[in-house]
């Protein structure tokens, strides 16, 4: 499972509402994919179809959507969002990452 702070459903409530998606029933996509310093980067988009293959799971009122795939490297992440002048958006605390890049942005196991 993967947990949204507080911060972080503020700011994916707000946008996806900015971008015409319905917080009701669509809901944040989360995955991986290959690339960034670290070799496996994530991946986060708004989205309003579910796939055989995705588990979907909802903690602090937002409705989360993981591949299977990605879920194996994603147990246990928590979502967070920092903003401000010195922010850096979003930020995944994966506990499985053993090394992430400087921006936070790309991970290996």
């Amino acid at each position: 499972m993967i947990q949204v702070s507080e911060s972080a459903r503020k700011k994916v409530l707000t946008l996806m509402e900015e971008e015409g998606f319905n917080t009701d029933t669509d809901f944040v996509r989360v995955g991986v994919k290959s690339g960034g310093c670290s070799g496996l980067s994530y991946d986060l988009t708004f989205d309003a179809q579910v796939a055989d293959n995705d588990q979907v799971f909802e903690d602090n009122d937002v409705r989360i959507v993981v591949d299977k795939k990605s879920f194996l490297y994603l147990v246990g992440t928590v979502l967070e969002y920092s903003g401000g002048l010195n922010g850096k958006g979003f930020v995944f605390n994966n506990p499985n990452a053993q090394r992430t890049c400087g921006c936070g942005e790309s991970f290996s196991l």
